[in-house]
């Protein structure tokens, strides 16, 4: 018998999006939040730089608008980026009452250091040293554990998302909750709430090299698409210039606050190169630097390119990025005296399932938020500490909507989680046959630099793989391994349409054969459709 959990909001997805909007609806709902892995073990842990707020008198709200659109290259939802940049404030001092410790100034103790990014015109970034992330995310997590109002269930995988259209045949059409296999278990449970909350972050682990960790596999954005939710703007997938190469190391990103303090890319024989791709060099938008290294690393056939800040001194390296510097040290690199080694990785996606300004999407009582969401504030590149702006932003917006609602628990009679048709695995090879290959053909024809045919390629052989997921999903019980796999799969199949559709190069997307912009017309977001479809065991 399959166990069913009754709550108000059923959040899957415990990073800063999904954190932030359990901590703002736990005084009047039960909340629940689920996590695939370790609570505190998603991107929002891993990200270093800061998040981005108009803090400093020289700066303006105007100005960090502008900075952003700037860097969409004309696809941003300039009411998204407005909206975003006006809530940024307010959302910071929230995290300060959470009581997260920002790094303050040095020359007095009343103000927050501020550092400066790609595509920024002015020091906006607030941070907490070189580990903002982890500061935001161990503080909310600690909040959340606390609140009686918020049951965390680690371990906890999404399968499918319950509708009522599909689960019940009947319109219109609402989230029910999500069926969740609990993975130390083993058991398929039924969650049922009438807010159902998407926030499982991006997708970077399509890709064979990516600065994610192993948890970004897509599921939201898969889950979502599978229920009947729009998808707009996946083949949008930026790749950060800058993460450790080491073979030991394991998607560990190099700051971009790095480049914002001063250092310079080099190539192999000292040479700086970035001022021969753009006027801000260093400074310049992701997807140029991303584009530049992985240009001079083809033309040279070098497995990497140098990050250099050492003639910086070595107490301000040191209190600046302390863990950059250990974690480097670590693999014998002192980055106060030599340059780092590094190369561009899949970082961040983009697109995703389209909401409005308060995180709704196509589905009534559904809603996406964070990584998992596009919200049209990106655009066609994300701005650089955007995206934990983002979460924050959107998860208040969020929770104010919900908070106008009247959550009636769900009492339809939801069918459980049918596995008497299929039978266990005898091996896993094809699993972990399917998931290296479905990234390396990632990697290779619907990268960086992008082609037709590369495309064509690629979309052959997903079909293919998608047929053989598609019968062994049928026929075996299901794993994590398996979904992850599977809502890999959906991801890569989106990028690559997205990717075929656009018939141009603009911001993260550069493909050969129409290697420039197409300003005949405005640009138009790339939206696919729902799809729904009946995956029950």
């Amino acid at each position: 018998m399959t166990t069913t959990e009754h709550f108000d909001i059923l959040i899957i997805g415990s990073g800063t999006a999904g954190l932030t909007l359990a901590l703002h609806m736990a005084e009047q709902a039960r909340v629940a939040v689920i996590s695939k892995g370790q609570l505190d073990e998603g991107a929002s842990l891993y990200a270093q730089g800061g998040i981005s707020v108009v803090l400093d008198k020289t700066d303006s709200i105007q100005s960090h608008i502008d900075d952003t659109l700037r860097a969409g290259a004309g696809l941003c939802n300039e009411k998204a980026v407005r909206y975003t940049v006006e809530h940024a404030r307010e959302n910071i001092e929230w995290l300060i009452d959470q009581g997260v410790s920002f790094t303050r100034d040095g020359m007095t103790a009343e103000t927050y250091h501020l550092t400066q990014e790609g595509g920024h015109s002015h020091r906006r970034i607030i941070h907490s040293a070189d580990a903002t992330g982890r500061e935001v995310e161990t503080t909310l997590l600690a909040k959340a554990r606390a609140h009686a109002n918020i049951s965390l269930f680690p371990y906890h995988i999404g399968i499918d998302l319950i509708t009522s259209n599909k689960q019940l045949k009947q319109s219109p059409n609402r989230a029910l909750g999500c069926y969740v296999l609990d993975i130390k278990n083993d058991e398929t449970k039924t969650f049922l709430a009438p807010v159902t909350v998407l926030a499982t972050g991006g997708a970077g682990k399509v890709y064979l090299y990516t600065s994610n960790p192993d948890v970004s596999t897509g599921d939201g954005i898969a889950m979502g698409w599978r229920a009947g939710c729009r998808v707009a703007n996946m083949e949008f997938v930026q790749f950060h210039p800058t993460c450790l190469f080491h073979p030991k190391a394991k998607s560990f990103l190099i700051s971009e606050a790095l480049r914002g303090e001063g250092a310079k890319l080099l190539l192999a024989d000292g040479e700086r190169f970035m001022p021969r791709f753009h006027p801000q060099a260093e400074l310049a938008p992701r997807d140029v630097v991303a584009r530049a290294i992985d240009h001079e690393m083809k033309r040279l056939g070098d497995d990497c390119v140098y990050l250099d800040i050492s003639d910086k001194p070595a107490t301000f390296i040191k209190s600046h990025f302390p863990t950059i510097y250990k974690r480097c040290l670590d693999y014998g690199i002192d980055m106060t005296r030599e340059p780092v080694p590094v190369v561009p990785a899949a970082h961040y996606t983009c697109g995703g399932i389209m909401t409005d300004l308060h995180g709704r999407t196509d589905i009534p009582g559904l809603y996406a938020i964070g990584e998992t969401a596009h919200t049209g504030l990106h655009g066609a590149n994300r701005m650089a500490s955007n995206s934990l702006l983002e979460c924050l932003v959107f998860a208040r917006a969020a929770a104010d909507d919900i908070k106008q609602q009247t959550l009636k628990p769900v009492s339809a009679n939801i069918p459980s989680w049918d596995a008497s048709q299929v039978e266990p695995a005898k091996e896993a090879i094809s699993i972990t046959h399917n998931w290296d290959e479905l990234r390396r053909f990632m990697w290779d024809y619907v990268g960086i630099v992008r082609s037709t045919h590369r495309l064509n390629k690629a979309r052959q052989r997903l079909m293919l793989l998608k047929q053989e997921i598609s019968d062994y999903y049928a026929q075996h019980h299901i794993s994590s391994d398996l979904l992850e796999l599977r809502n890999l799969a959906d991801v890569a199949e989106l990028i690559i349409s997205s990717a075929l559709m656009r018939k141009e190069s603009r911001g993260l997307h550069y493909i050969l054969d129409y290697p420039q912009a197409d300003n005949s017309q405005p640009p138009q977001e790339t939206i696919i459709n729902p799809r729904i479809q009946d995956h029950a065991a």
